[in-house]
């Protein structure tokens, strides 16, 4: 399974989500998922939100350009980005 789709409009990323981390950081990938690392803990959205504004700043991209598309309650998410490329992904998150 590959974590990574091109879609018209940009790129749909399949997420392994681990919150209370140390720092946030992407760790590799993982069963056909990249796994992110956060520090936020899972309650009340707020790891969502962390995941988010972590995409956007690794984009430079605006956090409304960031959607979840599915794992809103779960670890395991997909999420898609509007504006970036599958190169650009790859280059930014594996290095």
């Amino acid at each position: 399974m590959n974590w990574l789709t091109t879609t018209p409009d940009g790129v749909t990323i399949s997420l392994r989500v681990v919150p209370r981390a140390s720092k946030n950081e992407v760790s590799g990938v993982i069963n056909g998922a990249l796994k992110i690392r956060l520090q936020a803990p899972p309650v009340e959205g707020k790891a969502n939100k962390a995941l988010i504004k972590f995409l956007a700043k690794k984009f430079d991209t605006p956090q409304r350009n960031i959607a979840i598309l599915s794992g809103n309650i779960n670890r395991n998410k997909r999420v898609h980005i509007t504006g970036v490329t599958e190169e650009e992904v790859r280059a930014e998150l594996i290095q």
